[in-house]
């Protein structure tokens, strides 16, 4: 059997009803004349929308079938053993030219009695935001859910949602039962735990080309909204160049910020993981045994548990920036 090695996958370009044009003109990539590009997901075990090999001998396979055969030389031994063919995380890229539906995620164990799924736990990189953009990150004050209830009935839901204005670098981390959203304007990378269970709580009244309301999901989300004010949501750190520093770290996901300028060898041996880079700024290539890969902005490339030790390289005189994600 032939070696593993780096792997690209074809993204899933994803309409929505708030998407734009920045998965394109900043990310450069290829969505073809999808008018409203929201989402590129560009590594997915999410079934029914499992990622496709696009490099290297194993082009056209899906993400499943490479775990089939590969199993912990791919995904890591203690990866494969908890989740299987199913891949644990879902990567994509965000362009909200229009403010998401405000939203929460149940945690696992109501995803599980509920969907018999995983739960979503997430984060974000903002990658480019428009002057004066901002997002949602759960209630400015503590509540409980009749006060909750009262507000949303009301339709003065909107007072009590606390406001975050970001700029390119700002990092949330998003555990489910935190209500949040996105807003305009904001072109971001996220992480999260293989799950598209999303309970919509508000849409601002958007209605469809045919004139419909989106489905809301007002009762479901009321048992999984956490109801404690947002206190740490906003991720601080300080990028070092050609160092990679941890963004968040929890029990589903590590995702680091790598400025990379020169080239610097990681280490993986002792950690029994895949890897994931994510381009977000330049162009760099990660160079192992038997070969080279080019990761440019917008390309997300996954690196087999088995390569545990490679070099990163960035173009010359040019600093590359990546976000590094792995399980621990």
């Amino acid at each position: 059997m032939k070696n593993l090695y780096p792997l690209k996958f074809k993204p899933i370009f994803k309409e929505k009803i708030w998407g734009g044009e920045k998965i394109r003109k900043v990310l450069n990539k290829n969505i073809g004349s999808l008018p409203n590009c929201g989402e590129s997901w560009e590594i997915s075990g999410v079934p029914e929308e499992v990622s496709l090999v696009s490099n290297g001998f194993l082009k056209g396979n899906s993400l499943e079938e490479l775990i089939e055969v590969y199993m912990g030389d791919l995904v890591g031994d203690k990866i494969y053993e908890k989740f299987g063919t199913e891949f644990p995380l879902l990567i994509k890229f965000i362009d909200a030219a229009d403010k998401l539906s405000i939203q929460v995620h149940p945690d696992d164990e109501l995803a599980k009695e509920r969907h018999k799924a995983y739960g979503k736990t997430e984060m974000w990189y903002v990658i480019q935001a428009d002057e004066g953009s901002q997002l949602i990150t759960g209630f400015k004050k503590p509540l409980n859910k009749a006060e909750y209830v009262q507000y949303f009935k009301s339709g003065r839901l909107e007072e009590i949602l606390n406001y975050e204005e970001v700029k390119t670098g700002d990092t949330f981390f998003i555990p489910s039962g935190l209500v949040h959203a996105i807003g305009k304007g904001i072109l971001l990378a996220e992480i999260q735990q293989t799950s598209d269970i999303t309970y919509r709580i508000f849409d601002f009244n958007r209605v469809d080309e045919k004139g419909n309301p989106r489905e809301l999901h007002t009762d479901l989300a009321l048992d999984a909204i956490d109801f404690k004010p947002e206190t740490e949501s906003r991720v601080k750190y300080t990028a070092v160049e050609n160092v990679s520093t941890n963004l968040v770290e929890c029990k589903y996901f590590t995702t680091s910020i790598l400025p990379l300028s020169g080239e610097i060898e990681r280490d993986f041996a002792e950690k029994d993981t895949f890897v994931i880079y994510m381009g977000i700024e330049g162009s760099c290539s990660l160079i192992w045994e038997e070969g080279k890969l080019d990761i440019h902005k917008g390309e997300t490339i996954l690196v087999p548990a088995v390569i545990n030790n490679f070099h990163l390289e960035s173009d010359k005189d040019s600093v590359a920036r990546l976000l590094e994600i792995y399980i621990d």
